[in-house]
């Protein structure tokens, strides 16, 4: 599995997005996910879980509007 962190810490550069794929059991079925961290110019980290990448960018595009 590849990862996203060092140490337990985001390896994201400024202006950037890092994300990895992952399975877990979710009501009986194995679902894949995607663990996402998107780091603004600014230095802000965003960070969140969904099913989806499409999912994933939407958040950050939400948290980047009210930032």
């Amino acid at each position: 599995m590849s990862t996203i962190n060092k140490n337990g810490c985001s390896v994201c550069a400024a202006g950037s997005e890092n994300y990895c794929t992952y399975s877990t059991r979710l009501r009986g079925k194995n679902v894949k996910m995607y663990q996402y961290d998107f780091r603004a110019e600014n230095g802000n980290l965003f960070s969140t879980v969904a099913s989806t990448l499409a999912e994933c960018r939407k958040k950050r595009d939400e948290w980047l509007n009210k930032n």
